[in-house]
Protein backbone atom coordinates (compact mmCIF):
# COMPACT_ATOMS: atom_id res chain seq x y z
CA UNK A 1 0.00 0.00 0.00
CA UNK A 2 1.31 3.23 -0.46
CA UNK A 3 1.03 6.92 0.85
CA UNK A 4 0.48 9.74 -1.14
CA UNK A 5 -0.12 13.05 0.34
CA UNK A 6 -0.78 16.76 -0.74
CA UNK A 7 0.46 19.62 1.04
CA UNK A 8 0.70 23.72 0.98
CA UNK A 9 -1.00 26.93 2.20
CA UNK A 10 -4.49 26.92 3.05
CA UNK A 11 -6.36 27.78 -0.44
CA UNK A 12 -3.64 25.92 -2.66
CA UNK A 13 -6.06 23.32 -4.49
CA UNK A 14 -4.89 20.20 -2.27
CA UNK A 15 -8.45 19.22 -1.06
CA UNK A 16 -9.84 19.39 -4.92
CA UNK A 17 -6.50 17.65 -6.16
CA UNK A 18 -6.90 14.52 -3.57
CA UNK A 19 -10.33 13.72 -4.53
CA UNK A 20 -9.66 14.06 -7.93
CA UNK A 21 -6.91 11.87 -7.35
CA UNK A 22 -8.84 9.43 -5.37
CA UNK A 23 -12.03 9.52 -8.14
CA UNK A 24 -9.20 8.57 -10.78
CA UNK A 25 -7.42 5.72 -8.61
CA UNK A 26 -11.08 4.22 -7.81
CA UNK A 27 -11.89 3.74 -11.53
CA UNK A 28 -8.74 1.81 -11.90
CA UNK A 29 -10.34 -0.70 -9.21
CA UNK A 30 -8.31 0.35 -6.35
CA UNK A 31 -9.13 0.54 -2.64
CA UNK A 32 -8.41 4.13 -1.60
CA UNK A 33 -8.30 5.82 1.62
CA UNK A 34 -8.57 9.25 2.03
CA UNK A 35 -7.05 10.62 5.26
CA UNK A 36 -6.60 14.26 6.50
CA UNK A 37 -4.15 14.84 9.53
CA UNK A 38 -5.99 17.27 10.60
CA UNK A 39 -9.59 15.75 10.88
CA UNK A 40 -7.50 12.70 12.42
CA UNK A 41 -5.64 14.31 14.89
CA UNK A 42 -6.39 13.83 18.64
CA UNK A 43 -6.97 17.66 19.35
CA UNK A 44 -9.41 17.97 16.50
CA UNK A 45 -11.07 15.17 18.36
CA UNK A 46 -11.36 16.83 21.44
CA UNK A 47 -12.08 20.19 20.15
CA UNK A 48 -14.66 18.57 18.82
CA UNK A 49 -16.36 16.34 21.42
CA UNK A 50 -15.97 19.81 23.46
CA UNK A 51 -17.94 21.42 21.11
CA UNK A 52 -20.90 19.08 20.69
CA UNK A 53 -20.94 18.88 25.15
CA UNK A 54 -21.27 22.65 24.90
CA UNK A 55 -24.56 23.99 25.52
CA UNK A 56 -23.35 27.90 24.17
CA UNK A 57 -21.99 26.44 20.86
CA UNK A 58 -25.51 24.09 20.65
CA UNK A 59 -27.64 27.73 20.72
CA UNK A 60 -25.07 29.44 18.14
CA UNK A 61 -24.19 26.68 15.63
CA UNK A 62 -27.02 27.86 13.62
CA UNK A 63 -25.27 30.85 13.22
CA UNK A 64 -22.53 30.09 12.09
CA UNK A 65 -23.03 29.88 7.88
CA UNK A 66 -20.35 31.81 6.81
CA UNK A 67 -18.15 29.93 4.20
CA UNK A 68 -15.01 28.69 5.39
CA UNK A 69 -12.07 26.57 3.06
CA UNK A 70 -10.94 25.10 6.64
CA UNK A 71 -10.95 25.62 10.61
CA UNK A 72 -9.34 28.56 11.52
CA UNK A 73 -5.57 27.89 11.78
CA UNK A 74 -3.79 28.97 15.00
CA UNK A 75 -1.61 31.87 14.32
CA UNK A 76 0.09 32.54 17.96
CA UNK A 77 0.62 29.83 20.81
CA UNK A 78 2.78 29.76 24.25
CA UNK A 79 5.31 27.26 25.04
CA UNK A 80 2.66 25.19 26.73
CA UNK A 81 0.51 24.90 24.16
CA UNK A 82 3.92 24.10 21.25
CA UNK A 83 4.94 21.48 24.38
CA UNK A 84 0.98 20.14 24.12
CA UNK A 85 0.46 20.04 20.25
CA UNK A 86 4.20 18.21 20.21
CA UNK A 87 3.16 15.55 22.48
CA UNK A 88 -0.53 15.42 20.72
CA UNK A 89 1.75 14.97 17.18
CA UNK A 90 3.41 12.12 18.72
CA UNK A 91 0.20 10.15 19.68
CA UNK A 92 -1.22 10.54 16.24
CA UNK A 93 2.05 9.13 14.45
CA UNK A 94 1.16 5.93 16.30
CA UNK A 95 -2.68 5.97 15.62
CA UNK A 96 -1.70 6.39 12.53
CA UNK A 97 0.50 2.94 12.22
CA UNK A 98 -2.15 1.52 14.03
CA UNK A 99 -4.68 3.03 10.82
CA UNK A 100 -2.42 1.99 8.47
CA UNK A 101 -1.89 -1.89 9.89
CA UNK A 102 -5.86 -2.09 9.00
CA UNK A 103 -5.59 -0.98 5.85
CA UNK A 104 -3.39 -3.15 4.88
CA UNK A 105 -4.94 -6.37 6.33
CA UNK A 106 -7.92 -4.81 4.40
CA UNK A 107 -6.00 -4.62 1.24
CA UNK A 108 -6.37 -1.23 0.77
CA UNK A 109 -3.79 0.00 -2.31
CA UNK A 110 -3.46 3.95 -1.53
CA UNK A 111 -3.82 6.37 1.15
CA UNK A 112 -4.43 10.08 -0.55
CA UNK A 113 -3.54 12.35 2.35
CA UNK A 114 -5.23 16.23 2.00
CA UNK A 115 -2.73 17.69 4.54
CA UNK A 116 -0.03 14.99 5.77
CA UNK A 117 2.01 14.89 8.79
CA UNK A 118 4.52 17.72 7.42
CA UNK A 119 1.71 20.12 6.83
CA UNK A 120 1.68 19.96 11.32
CA UNK A 121 5.38 20.12 11.50
CA UNK A 122 4.85 22.88 9.45
CA UNK A 123 2.45 24.55 11.84
CA UNK A 124 4.14 24.27 14.76
CA UNK A 125 7.63 25.20 13.33
CA UNK A 126 5.93 28.29 12.43
CA UNK A 127 4.31 28.81 15.83
CA UNK A 128 8.25 28.21 17.21
CA UNK A 129 9.57 30.80 15.22
CA UNK A 130 11.80 28.41 13.21
CA UNK A 131 13.33 28.47 9.62
CA UNK A 132 14.28 24.59 10.23
CA UNK A 133 12.15 21.79 11.15
CA UNK A 134 10.98 21.37 14.99
CA UNK A 135 12.41 18.44 15.96
CA UNK A 136 9.10 16.43 15.97
CA UNK A 137 9.78 15.68 12.30
CA UNK A 138 11.86 12.96 13.18
CA UNK A 139 8.70 10.70 14.05
CA UNK A 140 6.93 11.31 10.46
CA UNK A 141 6.05 8.24 8.76
CA UNK A 142 7.47 9.46 5.10
CA UNK A 143 4.79 9.08 2.36
CA UNK A 144 5.66 7.15 -0.46
CA UNK A 145 4.92 10.14 -2.89
CA UNK A 146 4.92 13.39 -1.17
CA UNK A 147 3.28 16.55 -3.11
CA UNK A 148 4.07 20.26 -2.61
CA UNK A 149 1.54 22.72 -3.74
CA UNK A 150 3.02 25.87 -4.61
CA UNK A 151 1.33 28.54 -5.10
CA UNK A 152 1.89 32.49 -4.19
CA UNK A 153 0.18 33.74 -1.10
CA UNK A 154 -1.64 36.82 -3.44
CA UNK A 155 -2.93 34.24 -6.02
CA UNK A 156 -5.27 32.44 -3.05
CA UNK A 157 -6.31 36.16 -1.66
CA UNK A 158 -7.81 36.60 -5.09
CA UNK A 159 -9.88 33.64 -5.02
CA UNK A 160 -13.39 33.83 -3.93
CA UNK A 161 -12.90 31.44 -1.18
CA UNK A 162 -9.97 32.64 0.87
CA UNK A 163 -8.18 31.98 4.38
CA UNK A 164 -9.01 34.24 7.24
CA UNK A 165 -5.31 34.21 8.70
CA UNK A 166 -4.37 37.16 6.17
CA UNK A 167 -1.35 37.65 3.86
CA UNK A 168 1.44 38.13 6.08
CA UNK A 169 0.45 34.67 7.34
CA UNK A 170 0.47 33.10 3.73
CA UNK A 171 3.76 34.38 3.08
CA UNK A 172 5.46 33.49 6.29
CA UNK A 173 4.18 30.00 5.85
CA UNK A 174 5.26 29.69 2.15
CA UNK A 175 8.53 30.70 3.12
CA UNK A 176 8.75 27.51 5.06
CA UNK A 177 6.95 25.21 2.47
CA UNK A 178 9.68 26.21 -0.07
CA UNK A 179 12.58 25.29 2.32
CA UNK A 180 11.05 22.50 3.74
CA UNK A 181 9.63 20.53 0.14
CA UNK A 182 13.26 20.93 -0.77
CA UNK A 183 14.62 19.49 2.43
CA UNK A 184 11.80 16.46 2.25
CA UNK A 185 12.18 16.31 -1.49
CA UNK A 186 8.60 16.85 -2.25
CA UNK A 187 7.32 17.28 -5.86
CA UNK A 188 6.74 20.56 -6.04
CA UNK A 189 3.64 21.13 -8.47
CA UNK A 190 2.22 24.69 -9.46
CA UNK A 191 -0.80 25.24 -7.80
CA UNK A 192 -1.96 28.42 -9.86
CA UNK A 193 -2.71 26.16 -12.83
CA UNK A 194 -5.86 25.00 -13.59
CA UNK A 195 -7.30 22.11 -12.04
CA UNK A 196 -7.70 19.66 -14.84
CA UNK A 197 -4.13 20.31 -16.10
CA UNK A 198 -2.81 19.97 -12.41
CA UNK A 199 -4.86 16.34 -11.82
CA UNK A 200 -3.18 15.30 -15.33
CA UNK A 201 0.85 16.41 -14.09
CA UNK A 202 -0.07 14.43 -10.76
CA UNK A 203 -0.90 11.02 -12.39
CA UNK A 204 1.49 11.32 -14.64
CA UNK A 205 3.93 11.76 -11.42
CA UNK A 206 2.35 8.84 -9.53
CA UNK A 207 2.74 6.51 -12.66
Amino acid sequence: MKTISLSGLDGSGKSTQAQMLQEYLEKQGKRVHYFHAIQFSLAQKIKSLREEHCLIHRFTKTNKKRKKISEPSVTKANCLQIKMRKILFVIDIFRFKALKKKLIREKYDFIISDRYFYDNVVNISYLEKRNTPSRIEKFIIPADIAFYVKIEPESIMSRDRIPDQGLDYLKAKKRLYDMFATLWSFKTIDGSKDKDTLHNEIKALIK
